[in-house]
């Protein structure tokens, strides 16, 4: 039986209806917390809203904020800080509330203002991508969420870890020092994989390829899949082999025909045979031959 803590039900207002806070203010409300406002300025996060979060208030941030127990801030990460300063500056905020953010890069340092009233802050940061439609809502269940609270406030780490609970995700501590390098390694993960999977789908579509999705796509899921599960011993492929006369060809026909994707295909493959020597995969000579070629 989870015997994580729960809140008691909660008034939430979502600042904004984009794609993160739709969805969470939809997980929530699944939860049966009472979702009373959310902000919507373009037509389509007010068509999100209608979706995600039907008869729900539209209405001005300060005025949402107002409602709300719990006040979810789902903006950019640049219009965060000025976006709490304001709350704060027009009495949006209060004691007691709590105030959560949804940016992966910062932690609960940007809301030190609402903090000052006596809010409880938290950082939730929900480690997946989302379309803002209701299947993200089934995709939180096997989510991770980057729970991040001030040190030392054990209340504030054990609400945002129960929020999470609630909402079927599963949290993980991220300290507010490593938040930087944490988001890094997510945005460095998933948003260069997405360009390294349509650079290979555009060089098979160019090379007249047919339905080069089809594919890649049992490839790319086999070597992501070997690769959380062993590691570095995943790696397969010229570079990991050592086979410099088939690298001299890809950087030859890249060079020629793909010269965009050229400087990118060669920076991966020198971090490759770095990671394949350190693992043993590749004997140093071996290494060195291929960052050569590299370099050639």
């Amino acid at each position: 039986m989870d015997a994580t803590p729960r809140p008691a039900r909660l008034a939430v207002g979502v600042i904004s209806a984009g794609r993160v806070g739709s969805v969470l203010g939809a997980a929530l409300a699944r939860t049966g917390h009472v979702v009373t406002g959310v902000s919507a300025v373009s037509r389509a996060s007010r068509d999100r809203a209608d979706e995600l979060l039907p008869g729900v208030p539209v209405a001005d941030p300060t005025e949402v904020a107002q409602r709300a127990d719990l006040v979810l801030l789902a903006v950019p990460d640049d219009e965060l800080e000025g976006l709490v300063k304001g709350l704060v500056a027009t009495g949006s905020l209060r004691a007691g509330q709590i105030v959560v953010h949804t940016s992966g890069a910062q932690g609960v340092k940007v809301l030190e203002p609402a903090a000052g009233l006596g809010a409880l802050t938290i950082a939730l940061h929900p480690v997946m991508t989302f379309t803002g439609r209701p299947e993200d809502l089934q995709r939180m269940s096997s989510a991770c969420v980057g729970v991040t609270a001030a040190d030392g406030d054990e209340v504030a780490w054990s609400v945002g870890e129960a929020l999470v609970v609630e909402m079927d995700a599963e949290p993980v501590r991220v300290p507010e020092s490593v938040r930087p390098l944490y988001h890094s390694a997510l945005a460095h993960g998933a948003n260069h994989l997405i360009t390294l999977v349509r650079d290979a789908a555009d060089l098979l579509t160019n090379a007249g390829v047919a339905d080069a999705e089809r594919l890649l796509g049992p490839l790319l899921s086999a070597a992501l899949d070997n690769a959380l599960r062993h590691g570095d011993r995943a790696l397969t492929g010229p570079v990991a082999r050592g086979d410099t006369g088939t690298l001299r060809k890809h950087l030859g026909v890249l060079a020629q025909q793909a010269p965009e994707t050229l400087p990118s295909y060669r920076v991966l493959a020198r971090r490759t045979a770095d990671r394949a020597e350190h693992s043993g995969l590749l004997k140093p000579g071996a290494a060195d031959d291929v960052r050569t070629t590299l370099e050639d």
